[in-house]
This record gives structure tokens, sequence and C-alpha cells, in this order.
């Protein structure tokens, strides 16, 4: 086949995933696109994948995503005359614990929330829809009846063949061997075929769909693209008399998801332990290949099957199979715009659920590609969140052993990642593990997120009702509210912007004014030109040219690379500063007090107001005081450099002893926050909530000329709200909130929770979700009946638009 010498983009993969962005390009009239496949079409991981197709999904954006797949597979071989073997048999989800029996009934919650079809059902019924199955130990089960199966091979030559029909080159056996960059752009490929012609291609675009060659690919792209290939076993049955069409059956208490077809019975697992595969590369004549088998590590998943299901016992194993699946270090894909390039994209790493993702997450990157902004909000999988450390490849291969698993483990809240710890340690770590620290993990970062009692044990026991850690919490949340806590904040990015135009830069890019005198913190929101909000932060002003934003952990790379994206012609330089610093909070009526403990500055509000910075002397050494607080309370972040960060660790921590000093968690942070409704990007604000319906429009000033979403905040002012971020406190003190329950108005389902947390102070679970409100006032929204369903039952919540604890302020001005 000739190739083009340009292109406007060039996909790098044919399976799956690579054929839905070429159709979804071309659909939206994109002519010169061109996929390159280093074999055959579906030859990597596709060809092997068991076909689920399933709806939901964890939040309501990738549930979207799920949902499009499936209307797509419906309709393409209409379209392309391809038969993609897409049929609705529904699904069963069975649980054999109390836990698990929790889990499945939230799940079937919030499917209601998101429009998803759903039914629980008893063990009884689950034996009615799947008479094959045995049923002892069943504790429930969920029926979803539009989910379904396909082939996955023909779902991605039917999309092969649809872009082609709409003008793409999609072209096999041809491999890409090389890139020409132009600074922060690819100005083209380098390709050679199998029969030894090569070429270059000039392209305005390429796409990253290499799948388990993903990571590789991506360094050739200059990226970051971190995923590892693991072994994923199935066998599959001799035909079986008899055998009907049956709904895909997933027991994950036992790791195995059934699924018939065509008579025999495939049975898959995600065992705890997996073996990850390839640490020293992927064999250049990988296609379509077999891994060996393992029949000794398949054994006791094979064992409890046949106990569940006895009819395997008579059935003869026709097929064995063992083959590679890329696998992320949280279990999520990656999608989006490369964080190191202006225009490399990336699609991969789909965690066994390739095949349903696929449409729909064609379909999301082909709406960014062509207006440059998220079609919605894409934080689950946008590959911005992956931290640069999580490219190295022992780490993956280390994590990948785990993330396997963890689709079927359960999914207990507050969950932290066995495997791959202790990377990034902040410089008060052996302080806080000393001092009886339980650690979580967040971008790598071991973050200190409860303290045990002497004698407690230093870990997790996970539960869906209220966890080991809840008293623990409770206490430290007492003493940030009446007396005085201290903990560890310095895993929050921290971006040092500097220049002669810093101030005009930051004017530009962010709502808020940052103009002032030095030590001027302003809290303000980076908007996107639909008013939506891109980061979520803090910037403090060091000087005439120089400010410090801070952002949190998460999401530094993404603030980072969303600053250098819109620097343009401003003359300034961005630096990550996260590690260079220490911070540690200083929260609590008696915070003032210990200050002047340790320190001859002076911290009353005449010197030192709210929302303001000094440099201070801290015991023998320097810090930065900052008068901000996440936690509603009287209280300053105490920034030091690493150098001096254990001494002014055993400085605070010496002179509070007197005034009881507690150390506290994360855990207790993001309690007290959800009292004082603070907003937590990423779940309560994201690119798709609009800054003023998420109540956050005193942080924004419209009075500024030019800045990026102005003119739809000035176009909701007059238009009015359509939703309102409404924060929401349970009259019963027993349930737990976590996230994405359902909101009732009035008896009606109006849309879920974006975050939730227990309000120790207030003693209640407490969340927040947005109501819509088109056409109401603040007094009508308040004057609904609301309730919460958690996992089935319906709670009475009440509901308020101003902070439920504190509303005010005057603590945190005290």
């Amino acid at each position: 086949m000739s190739l083009p010498t340009q292109a406007r983009v060039v996909i790098i993969g044919g399976g799956v995933i690579g054929c839905s962005v070429a159709y979804h390009l071309a659909k939206q009239g994109w002519t010169d696109v061109v996929l390159l496949e280093r074999k055959q079409l579906t030859s990597g991981t596709t060809w092997h994948a068991a076909g689920l197709i399933a709806q939901l999904r964890a939040t309501r954006n990738m549930t979207r995503l799920a949902k499009y797949s499936q209307e797509l597979y419906g309709a393409l071989e209409a379209e392309t005359g391809v038969a993609t073997g897409f049929r609705r048999c529904g699904s069963i989800t069975v649980a054999l614990t109390d836990e698990r029996r929790e889990e499945i009934l939230r799940q079937a919650s919030m499917a209601r929330a998101f429009g998803v079809e759903v039914e629980e059902i008893s063990p009884g019924e689950v034996a009615d829809r799947y008479p094959h199955l045995n049923i002892d130990g069943v504790t429930a089960g969920v029926w979803l009846p539009r989910d379904g199966q396909g082939d996955p091979a023909n779902i991605a030559l039917a999309l092969a063949r649809g872009a082609r029909q709409m003008g793409a080159r999609v072209a096999e056996r041809i491999k890409v061997t090389g890139v020409a960059r132009d600074g922060r752009r690819v100005s083209g490929v380098d390709w050679v075929g199998e029969d030894g012609t090569n070429g270059h291609i000039a392209c305005d675009h390429v796409v990253n769909c290499s799948g388990m060659w993903g990571h590789q690919v991506g360094r050739m792209l200059g990226t970051n693209v971190p995923l590892h290939a693991c072994e994923h076993f199935y066998i599959v049955t001799e035909s079986i008399p008899g055998l009907t069409s049956l709904p895909v059956l997933r027991v994950p208490d036992e790791c195995a998801y059934y699924k018939e077809d065509a008579g025999k019975i495939l049975l898959g697992a995600f065992e705890p332990l997996a073996k990850p595969w390839a640490m020293d590369g992927i064999p250049e004549s990988f296609e379509f290949d077999q891994l060996p088998e393992d029949f000794d590590h398949f054994e006791p998943i094979l064992e409890a099957a046949v106990n569940r299901m006895p009819m395997l016992a008579e059935a003869g194993i026709h097929t064995f199979f063992n083959g590679p699946e890329s696998f992320t270090p949280d279990d999520a894909y990656h999608l989006g715009l490369a964080p190191e390039m202006d225009n490399v994209w990336v699609a991969a790493g789909f965690n066994s659920i390739g095949i349903q993702s696929a449409g729909g997450a064609g379909m999301a990157l082909a709406q960014w590609m062509e207006a440059g902004e998220k079609p919605f909000d894409l934080g689950d999988v946008d590959i911005a969140r992956m931290q640069p450390f999580q490219g190295n490849r022992h780490y993956l291969f280390e994590r990948s052993k785990e993330t396997l698993g963890l689709l079927y483990a359960d999914h207990f809240p507050y969950r932290q990642k066995a495997t791959a710890r202790g990377i990034r340690r902040t410089p008060f770590h052996h302080h806080l593990q000393e001092l009886g620290a339980v650690f979580g993990e967040l971008a790598g970062w071991e973050r200190a997120n409860w303290f045990a009692r002497d004698g407690q044990a230093r870990a997790y026991d996970y539960s869906w009702q209220r966890q080991n850690w809840f008293d623990n919490a409770a206490t430290e949340h007492q003493a940030v509210r009446e007396n005085v806590g201290l903990y560890d904040m310095s895993s929050f990015g921290k971006i040092r912007v500097e220049g002669p135009e810093a101030e005009a830069f930051l004017n530009h890019v962010g709502g808020g004014d940052v103009a002032g005198p030095v030590g001027k913190i302003t809290y303000t929101q980076f908007l996107n030109p639909a008013g939506g909000i891109e980061a979520d932060v803090t910037i403090t002003r060091l000087s005439e040219t120089a400010f410090l934003v801070v952002t949190p952990a998460a999401t530094r790379l993404a603030d980072q690379a969303w600053l250098a994206r819109h620097r343009g012609d401003f003359r300034v330089t961005l630096t990550d500063m996260t590690a260079a610093e220490g911070v540690l909070a200083v929260m609590g009526p008696l915070s003032r007090e210990l200050l002047q403990r340790v320190s001859p500055n002076d911290f009353t509000n005449a010197v030192n107001p709210f929302g303001t910075a000094q440099e201070i002397e801290l015991g023998m050494g320097l810090a930065r005081a900052h008068r901000v607080s996440f936690v509603g309370e009287l209280g300053w972040e105490i920034y030091v450099s690493a150098d001096m960060a254990g001494h002014a660790f055993e400085t605070l921590w010496e002179a509070g002893q007197e005034l009881n000093l507690k150390l506290c968690g994360m855990h207790m942070m993001d309690s007290c926050r959800m009292e004082k409704g603070f907003r937590h990007f990423g779940h309560d604000i994201t690119c798709e909530d609009h800054v003023l319906e998420a109540g956050l429009g005193f942080a924004v000033k419209t009075d500024k000329p030019d800045f990026i979403g102005r003119d739809a905040v000035l176009r909701k002012r007059e238009t009015g709200l359509q939703n309102r971020l409404v924060q929401f406190k349970l009259t019963d003190p027993e349930p737990m909130l976590y996230h994405a329950e359902p909101i009732l108005r009035d008896g009606a389902v109006v849309g879920h929770l974006t975050s939730g947390a227990y309000g120790h102070h207030l003693g209640a679970a407490m969340a927040m979700g947005y109501v819509p409100c088109a056409g109401e006032s603040a007094a009508q929204v308040l004057a609904s009946t609301y309730e919460i369903e958690v996992a089935g039952v319906r709670v009475r919540a009440e509901a308020s638009l101003a902070p439920f604890y504190d509303p005010k302020g005057a603590r945190l001005r005290g």
C-alpha cells in the first residue's frame, strides 16, 4: 500500500481502540486520518478479549461512555456489513459475603442515579435466571438487563471498515520506528513496512493506541504512558448439550466471570496475585500469540468454579488460554492529551475492559481533539493524572501484580494499594511513622491518613460500615475543632510562577485577582472557556515577580501543563517546587498560641490576617506562615525548606506537648472540609461544573478584563443557574456516605452525590451534590424534601447552600 506523506493525524495501533479513534475522527469529518498497525489488525490483545460489554462504571461519565459503546455496537453491523456478534443477554453479579452484598446494592443505587436499568434480585431469583448455578452462600444478586457481549475482533474490524468507508487510511504491517519533534510537538512519524519499504508522514497530531506497547511507543513520542502487560487466563469448555443463551455472570468473590458462547462456557479470572509479563520487552514477532499455560496458577479458580457451576465437572476443557492484557497503576485507562507534548494523544491501558470502553473512549477522544477542550469531565482516565515516576518499569512490574486482581476485589472505600509503596516520602515521614501514622498513598506520596493508638494495629480493616480508624479520626477531628492539631500537607503540588509578567499571566489564567502586596493569598480557579473548573488553587505572592500556586497532590502535573499551554507570549517561567518544601498545617483554636511559643513573629489579625503569608523565624530556622485553612478553623500552613523540615517538626511537636497537640491525618481533613462545605477538586468541582453553579462566584473577579472563562461567567449571571451544589446532612447518624449515592428530591431521583464523609463534630454522614434548579430561587431549592439512597434504602437529609459548620467563617478569621 502506498502511504501519504502528510496527514492530519497518525494513529499508532490497530486494536479495537485505534480502530474506534479512526472511526470517530472520520465520522467528525477528518479526512486525512492514517492508522498504522505493526502486524495485523486486532493481533495484540483485542483478538482474545472475552467481549463482555457492561454499562455500569464507577462514575457517571465512565458509565456514559460504556452505554455509548453498547449503542454503537448495536448499530455498526447495519452501517458496515460486518457482524459484531453484539447481543444484549443481560448480566448478573452475585455476592457471597455481607460486605459484597453491601457493595453490589450500593452499585445498584448508583446505577439508578446514572440512568442504568438495574434490579436487585434474591438468591432464588438468581437461580431462576441462571439455573446452572449453585447458590450456596449467595447473599444477593444484581441484574442489569441491557448488558451484553460481542465478538471483539469483529467489533474492531467493523470500526476499521467504517473508518475506511469515511475516507480513513488503515494500513497493516507498517511499524512506526521514530518521530520528528519540534519543541512540544511531534511533526511527523517514520515508518518501515514488513516488505522493507519505509517513509515519513508529516502530521498535525499523533495518537498512541498501542495497547501493551503503549509504554515504549510513549517513550518514543516523548511522553509517559504507564502500563504493564499481565497474563490473563480463561478456559473454554467443549460444547455442553442443551446449553442455551445465558446472561453474563460475575462471581467476584471467587475472582471469576462466566460467558455462554455458542453452547460453550468461557470461564475467566482476575486472580488476586497476577503474573506480570514481558518485563524485558514484548517479542518483535508477537502477533496473535498465546502465552504458556500455567494450570497450577489457574487451578484454585477452576476448583471454586466447578463447585459454583457443577456442570463444569462434566464438560471437557476445549481451550486453556493465556494471553497478555495491559494494566495501569490505578486500574483506569489512559485517555487524552499527553502533558509533556501539545499534539500527542493517548488511548491505551484498558485493564481488560477495552471492548466495552472502546466505543465511548474513541468518541470522547475524537471530540476532545476536534474542539481542543474535553467534551465533559474525563478526570478518571485523563493521562495527565499519571506522575512521571509511574513510568518506571520496576514500579509498573510490582504494581501490576495487584491491579489485575483489584478488578474483582471488594471496592471498599478508602482502600489502599498494597504494592509498589514507599516511593515518595515527605520530609516528616519518619517522624510521623515513629508517632503512629498509618499511611495511605496518593500519586505515589505516602500520606499519614490517621494515627493509631498505642497497641492498636497500624493497618486498615476495610468495610462499607465504620472502619477501624473511625474513632481515631473522630478524636483528631475534635482536636482541630476544640484545641490544636498538626498534620502534613507536603504532598500538595507547589508550582512557582516567576517573571516580569507573572501577575498579568496569573490574572489571565485564573478567575481571581492576584494583584496586591507581597504576602497576599488568593483562592481561585483556572477556568475553561465554558466557565468549567480546570483547577482549584491558592496563589501566594512571594515577591513582585514570583508567585506560588498550590494545587491538589494528584493534579500538580495537569495544572502545570494547563499553565504551560496558556503561557503564550507572557514572560514567565514555571517550576515544580513540590519536593523543595515541607508543609505542616497547624490548625485549631489554640494554633496561634502554639506558633507564638516557637516564633518571635506576630500572628495577630493586625499583622497576619486570614489570606496573608509572612516570612517567620521558627525555632532556630526559617519558614513561611500562610494563614489559610481547609478545615474551617483558625490556623496556618507552615512552609519550610526540606533541609530545615525535621527541625521545624521537632520544635512544633515539643512546644505542643503542654497544649495537648494532636497529630492528625488526611481522613480528619476530609471530614472537616466536608462539614465546612469546602469543594474537592475532581469530585465536587470538575471541568464540566460551572464555577457559579459550584457556588464559587466569590472567587471570580469579573471587573478584571480578559481572563479565560470571563464571558461564560457573565453569561451565566444573566441566564441563571441550571444546577446548584447543595450540601447534605443525614438525619440518621448511622449510615455512611462516600460518593455517587442518588439524591431524591420530593421522592424523585434528581442527581447523585459528588463526595461524602462523616461529619464527626456534627454527628452524621455529610455530602455534596448538584441539584437541578432552572428558574428556581435558592429558597425554592431548599424548600423541598431530600433523601439519599444508601444501598437501596432512602434516608432523610437536611439540605443547605451555606456550610453547616460556621456558615459565616468567623472561626477562620478569629
